[in-house]
């Protein structure tokens, strides 16, 4: 990975490490390098030598001091983590109103149609509600959308 710019700043090196810029000063000086300072400004900054410096760490997990360090797992990693519902978490989630559906004679529902079916009675975040409505609730829907189906028609037996 090449450094392009000829100059970063500290909050600079710090997004490109993936680090707050709190975490990457308390790092600074021992698993990270120091930056250069500008004579005339003052200002730190790095250049491509200590950028590559600064990534290799990020990379290998050992700072220039030699010592192993640890990073946490990078931040946009967790937020695809914990935007992806899992399945397993929904159909267990939704276990209780299967079970609830099914004491009721409802043999053939899915946790999927419960989903459904809280999605649009707009209860897919009933964790305040009294289970006992959201059950009744649910049950009606599923029913409603049961009956709202052609019913099959009998042909007349041939006796």
């Amino acid at each position: 990975m090449c450094a392009e710019k000829q100059a970063v700043t500290v909050a600079e090196m710090a997004r490109m490490v993936e680090l707050s810029r709190a975490r990457f000063y308390e790092l600074l000086g021992t698993a990270f390098p120091l930056p250069v300072y500008d004579a005339a400004t003052k200002r730190p900054y790095y250049p491509p030598n200590l950028q590559e410096a600064c990534l290799k760490v990020r990379r290998t997990n050992c700072g220039i001091d030699g010592k192993p360090i640890l990073f946490h797992r990078k931040k946009k990693e967790l937020a695809l983590k914990k935007s992806e519902p899992s399945k397993r978490k929904s159909a267990d989630n939704h276990r209780e109103l299967v079970d609830g559906l099914k004491s009721l004679g409802m043999q053939g529902v899915t946790a999927t149609e419960v989903e459904q079916a809280l999605q649009e009675l707009h209860l897919s975040d009933a964790g305040g509600k009294d289970k006992g409505e959201v059950l009744k609730a649910v049950f009606l829907k599923l029913k409603h959308q049961d009956t709202s189906a052609p019913a099959p028609t009998k042909k007349p037996n041939k006796e």
